[in-house]
């Protein structure tokens, strides 16, 4: 399995960490946002299909990108209660960042309901990463937090992240619409409940420091299965 020797953290969701036999899923230090910024400021969505819902800092011209994107990442960790929660995971491959999978819980208590949301390097893309770094987040959620299901959603002509959705067990759940750089299209809604993704389950993927985090989280930490 991938290890890291970084230092713990005062702050437990910096200390969470999911590994697979091929990639890590590392809580979002400063010190690794540094080293994505590098591939921000490259560029993420570089063209049509765009596909990331408005507003997004990762359209804009950099540097604007990189320092909205910061900001952004910055806000969310510190936006953190029981009623709403966004776990932020720098995705690592053989020691080097290459994306983000993020984790987020709204009324997580009351619901059991957690969504994703992940960006990958253009130079990684097409090696299966995408569907294990979704692995890896699932696992987390059902295994380590307790969740009772997962959604996701894609715009329809998004076609890499819907066939993770469909390649992991996850059903339709209909559609919506949003905007992404100011105009209209329509998305693809999917749903994965706890016992789907028990069928599925894997027996290789490893959670760190999870316990400790529960309380920042307001979950529960008595047994969730």
């Amino acid at each position: 399995m991938p290890t890291t020797a970084s230092p713990l953290s005062a702050y437990p969701p910096l200390n969470v960490q999911v590994h697979t036999p091929r990639l890590s899923l590392l809580g979002a230090t400063d010190e690794l946002l540094e080293r994505l910024v590098p591939t921000v400021r490259k560029g993420v969505a570089t063209g049509p299909p765009w596909p990331f819902d408005d507003p997004m800092s990762l359209y804009e011209d950099s540097p604007e990108r990189e320092w909205r994107w910061l900001r952004s990442v910055w806000s969310g960790r510190g936006r953190v209660s029981a009623g709403f929660w966004r776990l932020y995971f720098v995705v690592v491959i053989d020691g080097e960042p290459v994306g983000m999978q993020d984790l987020i819980g709204t009324d997580f208590g009351t619901f059991g309901t957690v969504s994703t949301f992940s960006w990958l390097s253009p130079d990684v893309r097409g090696g299966g990463f995408g569907k294990e770094m979704r692995q890896a987040v699932l696992h987390l959620a059902f295994e380590g937090l307790g969740a009772r299901e997962a959604t996701s959603d894609a715009f329809v002509d998004n076609h890499a992240s819907n066939h993770v959705s469909q390649a992991l067990g996850y059903v339709p759940n209909g559609v919506s619409w949003d905007t992404r750089r100011g105009e209209p299209g329509e998305i693809k809604c999917w749903r994965l409940t706890r016992d789907q993704w028990i069928e599925r389950r894997r027996d290789d993927i490893e959670l760190v420091a999870v316990a400790d985090c529960l309380p920042v989280l307001g979950i529960d930490p008595s047994p969730q299965n």
